[in-house]
């Protein structure tokens, strides 16, 4: 029995040896994965990132730009699907993964008290770019900025192409009342952009000391099928009446340009002027081929970059701006300019998609 009892001891004591030697071993094992997989995060912050729809022509240009730089950053990236609920979502889950900045491009500017709320209520900065928040809404929270335009500016523009083509083409008033019959593209009803660029392009054409008429004036939503249906509609009812077609982005005027080469137009001497913002590639292809007389270059390269430079230095805890190209106004805002593009200047637009 004691010889039995010795034994038993004799294997106990190995096998715990064995166990220490094990543990001991595979201490060092286990540690430097977790190093290794901490150090990235380290370096790179995440950074919570959304476009209000991905399938619209122009965000999708900010997109390819934001995501250019995810060499140096964690993107999250989600697509609202034009549906600000599922962004409010987003802006959650986002949080919930530990991102250090947001970067929100939102489905309806009115959606921002809530989305600051949000990050305020986490200690996270917010950057939105595109569609403005109203300045209550910023200035309610000291880490939250703007990135976009000056919407006023592409109307301006936009009202400058008419008034010079309009002015070098007396052929296109075709009744000869002096008088621009033009029809008018709408984006979004509300949003600051669409209402600046229907305002102020009409009012830089009277200001010019010429006269318009509008025949008809509707919303289309940005989008490039409903741009084709309101002038497959303002054809049938006005025909050659129409003069001008003048659009709130190329998106609704290319599919504009659809219905206008489905009724004729564009051939046999047969032409319609139209003109737009953006600048995105396949306006550029029609201002070529003559059947876009220009559009107003809306920088999808610059404004994403300023997107992620402020979100990644908001990230890290720097200044907004600080180390960067951009300028900060007083209303917290990074304005990017625009620039009016004809067939004449059309290389500086393709410059900004390279």
């Amino acid at each position: 029995m004691k010889k039995l009892m010795a034994t038993l001891l004799a294997s106990s004591m190995l096998l715990a040896a064995c166990g220490g030697a094990k543990t001991t071993e595979t201490k060092p094992a286990d540690t430097k994965p977790s190093t290794t997989a901490a150090a990235p995060a380290a370096g790179k912050p995440k950074i919570g990132v959304t476009i209000y729809k991905y399938d619209d022509n122009f965000m999708s240009f900010v997109r390819r730009s934001i995501e250019k730089n995810n060499a140096t950053a964690d993107l999250l990236m989600n697509d609202s699907q034009n549906d600000q609920g599922k962004q409010n979502e987003q802006v959650d889950t986002m949080i919930s993964k530990g991102v250090k900045s947001l970067a929100i491009n939102l489905v309806n500017p009115q959606g921002a008290a809530t989305i600051i709320a949000k990050a305020k209520a986490a200690n996270i900065p917010v950057i939105f770019f595109n569609k403005e928040p109203s300045q209550a809404d910023l200035k309610s929270y000291d880490k939250a900025w703007y990135v976009g335009t000056n919407s006023s500016e592409s109307g301006v523009m936009m009202g400058q192409i008419i008034i010079d083509s309009w002015k070098a083409n007396p052929a296109w008033d075709k009744n000869k009342d002096g008088k621009i019959q033009y029809v008018m593209l709408k984006g979004e009803p509300g949003h600051p952009d669409a209402e600046a660029r229907t305002k102020f392009s009409i009012e830089a054409v009277e200001k010019a000391g010429l006269k318009v008429e509008k025949l008809e004036e509707q919303t289309g939503m940005w989008d490039s099928v409903k741009g084709k249906e309101l002038m497959d509609a303002w054809i049938a009812k006005h025909g050659d009446k129409i003069e001008y077609v003048v659009a709130n982005n190329d998106g609704m005027a290319l599919g504009a340009i659809q219905s206008l080469k489905a009724n004729g137009y564009f051939k046999n001497n047969k032409f319609m002027p139209v003109v737009a913002v953006d600048a995105i590639p396949d306006a550029l292809t029609q201002i070529k081929e003559g059947t876009m007389v220009g559009s107003v270059l809306n920088d999808a390269k610059n404004q994403g970059q300023a997107t992620f430079d402020l979100a990644l230095n908001v990230a890290n805890g720097k200044a907004p701006i600080d180390g960067t190209k951009w300028k900060l106004g007083e209303d917290k805002a990074v304005r990017v300019p625009y620039l009016a593009i004809t067939k004449a200047n059309i290389a500086v637009a393709e410059e900004a998609y390279k």
